[in-house]
């Protein structure tokens, strides 16, 4: 039988995605409607469900809002957002399984690994940090100098230090490595390639522990 993973906070599902990949069975819960997640879908409070659920599941994957620890969150908003990291990390550690965190850069997470999309050959950075009770490896150093990436954000081109291309919504799901989701989605997603890199360590972590 598959493992079963729980997909907190889950957005359009490109994490979801890259656990199915990487051979998870994948449930996926978020406060906001998603219909257009390819998998099992419950509209929710994560933290309330991870509480009354997380006991079904092998392994629980969680990306709390990002915007508190945002850079462009900082540069085009003067809105005050809750962390919830913390809170999610208890609530993961109660539940006594394998976990991982998702973040941005800067975010307040507890020894994490990095994970740039060059590393698969995407045509996007999209740098991400992940935390986990399970040692994971991330993608090590970065090799997108001189390259043209996407930043799939907007439909006008951006500039972010080395990164530079003309955006799209049709640029922007090739560079991602997705092809589901709205516009706005991309702006929020991780690509597949991310969760199916470390859900492999994950599946092969949690096959040890069984064997054990």
């Amino acid at each position: 039988m598959k493992p079963r993973i729980l997909d907190l906070f889950c957005g359009a599902g490109g994490a979801g995605m890259g656990y199915h990949l990487a051979g998870f069975e994948v449930v996926g819960v978020d406060i906001n409607p998603q219909p257009r997640y390819p998998f099992e879908f419950h509209q929710g409070d994560a933290l309330v469900y991870l509480r009354e659920h997380g006991h079904e599941f092998d392994a629980i994957h969680s990306s709390p809002p990002c915007q508190a620890h945002s850079s462009l969150t900082a540069l085009t908003s003067t809105k005050t957002h809750c962390d919830m990291i913390p809170a999610t990390r208890w609530e993961l550690t109660r539940t006594g399984k394998a976990w991982v965190i998702e973040n941005v850069p800067g975010a307040p997470l507890v020894s994490p690994v990095q994970v740039c999309g060059t590393a698969f050959g995407l045509k996007v950075a999209r740098h991400r940090m992940f935390e986990s009770n399970v040692a994971l490896t991330g993608t090590g150093a970065c090799s997108h100098k001189g390259k043209e990436l996407y930043t799939v954000l907007t439909k006008s081109c951006r500039v972010i230090g080395d990164m530079r291309g003309p955006s799209s919504h049709q640029t922007g799901k090739a560079a991602m490595g997705v092809d589901w989701m709205t516009q706005m989605e991309l702006g929020e997603a991780i690509p597949p390639a991310y969760t199916e890199f470390l859900g492999l360590q994950l599946r092969a972590a949690l096959m040890l522990s069984r064997a054990a």
